[in-house]
């Protein structure tokens, strides 16, 4: 009898396992084949910071979220399908799993032993089955069973059983294989027998689904997209490839100076691999030797970046101050985590917006943008590299955890339609050079050292007015002071107005800044198609913020502010804009928002009005 086949737009899937289990490689092999039938995908890759967590453990669970289809903004709330490899993947998220959701398991591990270190009990997990679809299959042996011939040795064989539940659930979904079998090609070229197993469990996974009456038959409707190049991107690349793009915009070789650090390290790893584009990566000894060295190239005409989480942040604050005081440019890509110290190196958070605002000593303005999805880190980070190189001023970029690691399609835009970058550099025939003489904008001329005739004295003691010469005069200090946060303050001229997305009647605001972006459009689209009228306004721009900011806010009787923090945004606007009432939704669980819970909280507040 031929199965029934279950038509939706959209689809969450979730794999889960031990750290060792390829969860986050058979997630990626699903997300890119889904984008390259075409479906809008986002994902959530969510693991632990130890190398090898405890095996078998909660603690160790390693986890990778996508939802596909059409409309597609967020990873999802809640899987339709959940692939668990042992007792403690289960354990940890069956909570994630719809109602009447397929759930796979390998029951080859689910043994006394294993839910001894869960810390579950056999029979009371063995009650979800009332509430799932559970699919119990040996997956570790029929994968030792399928390469039994092939010649690797057991360890080898058992690691490839990742495939054969990939296979499985390409099955269900009736995605084809073709993509998955060229990654192995070309991954293990030089080794064809691990290229040959592979394929062989992904194909022996897909077939074996077949024969299952239980197992689920999805037909997801694809997303209708504009025509273009497209490729999966993840926010840290993209942030890697738009200062890449900004730098050769602007005619300038780049830089980056940086010191390893989860989850940032990939921004370092993407520009070492982009020497072919003449772009230099210093791996410092410290945090501090990865900015102090970005500052010097800066000072001898790179366009220059240094990348980090917010521990390193903290490490690279003085060195900001002298990136302030000097009038260099410098991007500075802060990838914010789970804290404070050490605090979830691997979860996401939204807390280190004040560190970024205010974390220097002195009066120390710099700029501060935040990317809102995995593609836009392209974006902001061609923005922040523009306004650092046409403004003479350091700019922080926040992007976190969710959207370094998670991916999206991105159209690959053509360079010739990216904005023009005019940098600041001196005129060669200039008869006299004045360092900290400012245009109409408050910036000063950028002169390269060996330049003849502009010479000049530059350092983190306060400067002369125009000459640049070391100045304790008081009433100096104070003019430089005003005239540094004045130029910043003047970049709110060239920023995009505020945007609201929404219905045009609506007496509710939802405010959110970066990665929340996706949940709270999602939730937002979801209550005006439910009849409530509801708006949205998200802000990309921190530092300064957008010149009709308080005209959208002053407009709506009630104000919800979400965000992964302790309500640090919602502060900073009832700062700059106090006559208005912010309402805070703030969550640190080191996990993004769910739309659940905003449109939980955005009914309460509505039947209160």
């Amino acid at each position: 009898m031929d199965k029934k086949i279950i038509e939706v737009d959209q689809v969450v899937v979730k794999f889960a396992g031990d750290s060792g289990d390829g969860m986050q490689l058979t997630g990626t092999q699903f997300s890119n084949t889904s984008a390259l039938e075409g479906d809008d995908v986002s994902t959530f890759p969510d693991y632990p910071a130890e190398i090898r967590a405890p095996q078998g453990t909660v603690g160790g669970v390693s986890g990778f979220q996508l939802h596909f289809g059409k409309k597609v903004d967020t990873p999802g709330d809640f899987a339709d399908v959940l692939v668990a490899m042992n007792p403690a993947a289960l354990k940890a998220n069956v909570k994630w799993a719809k109602d009447g959701a397929t759930i796979i398991i390998d029951t080859d591990s689910f043994t006394e032993k294993n839910f001894k270190k869960a810390g579950c009990n056999p029979e009371k997990l063995k009650e979800i089955y009332n509430d799932y679809n559970v699919i119990e299959a040996p997956i570790t042996s029929l994968t030792k069973e399928s390469l039994k011939d092939s010649g690797l040795d057991a360890k080898s064989i058992t690691r490839s059983k990742n495939m054969f539940a990939l296979g499985m659930v390409y099955c269900i979904f009736d995605r084809p294989l073709d993509h998955t079998i060229k990654f192995f090609e070309t991954k293990f070229a030089k080794k064809p027998e691990i290229a040959e197993a592979n394929k062989k469990v992904l194909k022996d996974g897909y077939n074996y689904a077949v024969t299952i009456h239980a197992m689920p038959s999805y037909r997801v409707h694809s997303s209708s997209i504009a025509k273009g190049t497209y490729r999966n991107i993840n926010g840290n690349i993209a942030t890697a490839w738009g200062l890449l793009a900004a730098a050769e915009k602007a005619n300038l070789p780049f830089f980056l100076g940086s010191y390893p650090i989860t989850p940032a390290s990939e921004i370092l790893v993407e520009i070492e691999n982009r020497r072919d584009l003449g772009a230099k990566a210093f791996q410092a000894e410290d945090e501090i030797g990865g900015i102090v060295t970005s500052i010097g190239a800066a000072f001898a005409g790179h366009f220059a970046a240094t990348s980090t989480s917010g521990p390193g942040l903290a490490l690279k604050s003085e060195a900001i101050g002298l990136a302030v005081i000097t009038e260099l440019p410098l991007v500075i890509v802060n990838v914010q985590r789970g804290g404070p110290s050490t605090g979830l190196p691997t979860k996401t958070e939204q807390s280190d917006l004040f560190q970024a605002l205010f974390g220097r000593n002195g009066e120390s303005p710099v700029p501060v943008i935040a990317a809102s999805t995995p593609s836009n880190c392209f974006r902001y980070a061609f923005e922040a590299s523009k306004m650092a190189l046409e403004h003479m001023t350091p700019v922080l970029l926040l992007t976190d955890g969710f959207i370094a690691n998670g991916t999206e399609p991105w159209k690959i835009p053509s360079m010739k339609d990216l904005p023009e970058i005019k940098t600041k550099f001196v005129e060669k025939d200039a008869d006299h050079y004045l360092p900290y003489e400012r245009d109409e904008k408050m910036v000063r001329k950028w002169a390269v050292p060996g330049m003849k005739g502009f010479e000049h004295r530059i350092g983190g003691l306060e400067k002369m007015k125009n000459t640049g010469n070391v100045s304790y005069v008081p009433e100096n200090h104070e003019v430089m002071s005003i005239e540094r946060d004045k130029k910043v303050k003047m970049i709110q001229d060239e920023i995009p107005d505020l945007k609201v997305e929404g219905n045009p009647d609506a007496d509710i605001l939802v405010v959110g800044w970066g990665s929340t972006y996706g949940h709270l459009t999602t939730a937002v689209r979801e209550l005006n198609e439910e009849g409530k009228k509801v708006a949205h306004a998200h802000f990309n721009y921190i530092n300064p913020l957008p010149k009709n900011t308080n005209n959208i806010l002053s407009k709506y009787k009630e104000i919800i502010v979400f965000e992964l923090n302790l309500g640090q945004f919602a502060k900073y606007l009832r700062m700059m804009h106090p006559h208005n009432h912010y309402e805070y939704y703030d969550k640190i669980q080191g996990l993004p928002l769910t739309v659940t819970e905003i449109k939980q909280k955005v009914n309460q507040i509505l039947e209160s009005l």
